[in-house]
């Protein structure tokens, strides 16, 4: 169970968010489980921005299915420090977000089926009573597209960031000692290269001149003549 809090969980939050990655950029299809609960978050972005100009209501509900998981990699990576969830979420962000480039790229022929009818939300958006700009719809997606990618990769990273971290920790530790050990010696301060430095070591009796004054002994002893007292 340690082993698997330390390393297991990330590895899976990380293979999870590649498996969602390939489902959604690699087969080019929705995310089976998460594209009913993005849904759900979509048409509840348009009811909660019922009572706002109908540019906003419209584009609330491609916002806020990509805002839910992105709200909830937040919460799990700065509240809880929970990584993997964290990479989790933001991975699935990124695939809800491949859905919305989906649907933008529809725009200007319209051929996606819609929940109830009703208008196109990119369409919309997209056409003269809105930014006027239906011809980028195929520039608009790719961008998105290339957004959401960028979330997964996102995710996955975030997932494995602890135990790659901790890992470059051990390494950083055990490359120290041999480091240290790899460092030239200083002549000057070694002792046992150095004869006078060697003897100052040494303990020497109570009251000696020498005991007070550590280089004075050595000083006499080269001139040729005894310390004197005083």
């Amino acid at each position: 169970m340690a082993a698997f809090r330390a390393w297991g969980r990330y590895a899976l939050g990380a293979a999870v968010a590649i498996v969602i990655g390939v489902v959604a950029f690699g087969c080019k299809q929705p995310v089976p489980g998460l594209d009913q609960f993005d849904l759900g978050m979509h048409e509840l972005g348009h009811l909660l921005a019922g009572f706002m100009p109908r540019m906003v209501m419209f584009l609330a509900g491609s916002v806020m299915q990509v805002a839910v998981p992105l709200g909830l990699a937040a919460y799990f990576l700065l509240r809880r420090k929970d990584w993997a969830s964290a990479g989790f979420c933001l991975a699935w962000a990124g695939t809800s977000a491949r859905d919305v480039a989906v649907y933008v790229a529809d725009a200007p022929v319209q051929a996606l089926p819609l929940i109830g009818g009703g208008t196109h939300d990119w369409a919309y958006l997209l056409g003269p009573q809105g930014f006027d700009c239906i011809d980028r719809a195929g520039a608009i997606a790719r961008s998105v597209e290339v957004l959401g990618l960028l979330m997964v990769i996102g995710g996955v990273g975030v997932c494995l960031w602890p135990p790659a971290s901790r890992l470059w920790g051990r390494k950083r530790v055990s490359v120290a000692p041999v480091a240290r050990a790899l460092q030239p010696r200083d002549s000057a301060a070694d002792s046992a290269g150095d004869p006078w430095l060697a003897a100052a070591l040494l303990p020497l009796p109570a009251g000696s001149r020498a005991a007070v004054e550590p280089g004075r002994a050595g000083r006499d002893e080269e001139a040729g003549r005894p310390g004197e007292s005083r």
